[in-house]
Order: C-alpha cells, then structure tokens, then sequence
C-alpha cells in the first residue's frame, strides 16, 4: 500500500533469506521500539490538543488529535511494508469507499491483530477508525488516553450480578455510547462493531453452541445503538471479513513478521430500509419484533460471512 523504502526492505529480506530467527527478532526490535518512541513523541501535542478538546471545546484541538493518529497510524503501516517479508496479504474491497464518509463497520473478531489490520487497510481509503474500546484501556498511557480524545466509546460492560445490585449501571454504557456518537456526528468516521463482543476462542464457542464453523453468535445492541445515534449521518454500513490462514497471531508475532498471510475481505451490507428505520427510531430496545427482525439479518450475514471464511480460506491452498 506504500512506497517502501527500498534498502531497509532489501536489508531486511536479505537476512530472513539467511538467518530467519535472527530477521524475525530484529524486526520485532525495531518495530515495537518505533512505536514506543514514536508514541511518547506524540504524547506531549496528544494531551494538549486533547485537553484542549475535552474541556474547552476546541475544534484545533479536535484537528491536532486526529492528525496526530493518522500520523501514528501512517508510521505504523509504513513499519508493516519496510520491516516484512514478502507477503501474500489478499486484500479486497469497493472502489467507492469516500475517505471523508461516514460509516458503520462490522468484523469479525479474533486477536488484538484484527486491529492493526483494519488500519493498515482503511488507511487510504477511509477515516480514521473508532471502535467499542473496554473502559479499562483507558489506562494504558497515552493510547488508552488517544482513544477518549478520538470519541472511541468506552465501555465498562458491567455483568448482570452489578446491574442487579445496582440498576443505573445498566444505563451507564448506553449513555457513554450515545456520548462518543454524537461528537462522531459532524465529522468523517468509521465506527467498528466486533458483533461477537469478544474474540474467538474453541473454547467460547463450544460454550455458546454456536451454529457457525468460524464464528461466535453476534450481539445486536451495539450494532442497533450506533444506527439509533447515528443513522441519518451514515453513508452505508460495511461488512469486513479478516483471515489468517496459518492460525491466528498474536501481537508480536504479526511484528516479528510471522504473519506471512491474510486475507481480508471489505463489501456493502444492504438492509432492509424498513428495518433500518425503525433501528433509527430507537425501536430496538422497547419493540421485540424489532429485536427479532434485527437478529434474523444478522444471523443471515453471518451464516452468508461464515461460508465466505471457509472459502477465502480454502483459496490460499489453492
């Protein structure tokens, strides 16, 4: 997706082609130290602009704050290209994706790579991409902090044991939701929905009896409170499908650059106008109809992505 920087890349080839193990230590080295450095760097213009932002209302500081993540976000996929080897990444997607739209986007979900993955992907293509962050990240320095500057939605997913003690919790999600959507409003976004709510593990989903092979069973709430908050602003709801055929990595390894093959897969998902405008309504929490109606679509998109899974799969052994 970019122009490499030809004698690092050749560097780098030229000591996987004889010393793999060594390759693969260097370029973790030199790839989670750039991040390090190149996300304290930041973090002194991020809290100002973020300050700045959050609690005086500045649009400047609301700019400084997204240009500082693209320029996080543009060094990280620079690092992928240069410190790589070959790769077979399959990357397929719409030719009529707007960089400055608005859209809603579902994924499947697997590994804290999944992330790093629709960024290196959307990069030239779409906005920025904000997704339904765990409230506890919020303490990571500096990125749990970019985040809540960025509008990510935070939530603290309190279990039903916490809610029954005490009710108000179950609202309080909703309304950090509707918070990060409405300052979402008037400006270009990707919002990412991981319906599972969790990520994938044989464990889990042996547990829910899910009825697909590469998928644990979608939630709708999220999905149904984005187009309530966020419906009238959207340009269209996208459906990306993420594969790792030679098992799924983990952080360190997709930057030590084991990761040698993806396949990812980005396409329009149409629903039913009626449907859509009821979800618009807000009717999802009060009308069961509605919930059932909702549920059905989504048990059909994921029955339509589990198959594509399977198939995009079964092409890398082609």
């Amino acid at each position: 997706m970019y122009n490499n920087t030809p004698n690092f890349t050749l560097f780098f080839q030229k000591i996987h082609n004889k010393h793999p193990k060594l390759a693969q230590k260097l370029r973790l080295g030199t790839g989670l130290g750039t991040i390090l450095v190149n996300s304290v760097a930041i973090s002194v213009p991020l809290y100002g602009a973020g300050l700045a932002k959050t609690l005086l209302g500045s649009k400047w500081g609301d700019k400084v704050v997204l240009s500082i993540a693209n320029h996080w976000i543009n060094t990280n996929n620079r690092l992928l290209d240069t410190l790589m080897p070959e790769r077979d990444w399959r990357i397929s997607m719409p030719d009529d994706l707007k960089k400055d739209g608005r859209y809603l986007l579902v994924c499947n979900h697997q590994s804290w790579v999944d992330t790093s993955v629709v960024q290196y992907v959307s990069q030239s293509h779409l906005p920025v991409t904000r997704f339904f962050a765990k409230h506890e990240l919020l303490y990571i320095p500096i990125i749990g902090q970019a985040f809540y500057f960025l509008d990510f939605p935070m939530m603290k997913r309190h279990t039903k044991a916490q809610i029954a003690k005490n009710p108000i919790l179950a609202t309080v999600d909703l309304e950090e939701a509707r918070r990060a959507c409405k300052l979402l409003a008037d400006k270009p976004f990707v919002l990412l929905n991981y319906l599972e709510g969790t990520r994938f593990g044989n464990d889990k989903h042996a547990r829910q009896h899910s009825p697909y092979t590469h998928l644990l069973k979608p939630k709708a709430g999220g999905f149904a409170l984005a187009i309530a908050s966020l419906g009238d602003k959207i340009d269209g709801i996208l459906d990306m499908t993420v594969v790792y055929p030679d098992g799924v990595p983990n952080y360190g390894e997709l930057w030590a650059g084991k990761m040698t093959r993806l396949g990812v897969d980005i396409r329009h998902l149409k629903m039913d106008e009626r449907l859509f405008a009821q979800l618009k309504e807000g009717k999802y929490d009060n009308d069961e109809a509605v919930k059932a109606e909702l549920f059905d679509f989504l048990d059909e998109v994921w029955t339509i992505k589990d198959e594509r899974i399977g198939q995009m799969i079964s092409k890398f052994d082609d």
